[in-house]
């Protein structure tokens, strides 16, 4: 099934060190759109915000979630969503990671958005500035 590319949004993240599972680490990482923007759909999107948690696993990869601490903000209204993903981290000090991610919306120019398993790759450059591409799996 052919993967049909709906968005970029681009984030300043800021990783935080949390406590380790089981010995594992862990980290946090929040990122806002600021003036990067992006857009879903075709909308402009003005604003967005997210916060995920990781932890490392034994193999390298890290293992990561947004539960419903993600928001996107456009012009009619604003969209909520959850996601779980996992990435490695890159051989230039960024990192790749790849997902699913599940909306929620009242905004028109969204709505396409609800009840869909959204596709994802979320790719950190070593200064910090992550680019989301979102696919539709549908």
């Amino acid at each position: 099934m052919p993967l049909k590319k709906i968005g970029t949004i681009k984030y300043s993240t800021t990783p935080r060190v949390l406590p380790s599972v089981d010995g594992s680490p862990r980290i946090e990482v929040s990122g806002i759109t600021g003036s990067l923007g992006g857009n879903l759909l075709g909308t402009e999107v003005l604003q967005s915000m997210t916060t995920f948690s990781a932890v490392l696993k034994p193999d390298g990869h890290w293992q990561g979630e947004c539960p419903d601490s993600g928001i996107v903000f456009v012009a009619d209204g604003f969209a909520t969503y959850s996601a779980t993903g996992v990435g490695v981290n890159t051989e230039d000090g960024g990192s790749a990671w790849k997902g699913s991610s599940y909306f929620e919306t009242s905004a028109p120019s969204l709505s396409e958005l609800n009840g869909k398993c959204i596709v994802f790759y979320w790719n950190v450059d070593p200064e910090g500035t992550a680019t989301w591409e979102l696919h539709d799996f549908s």
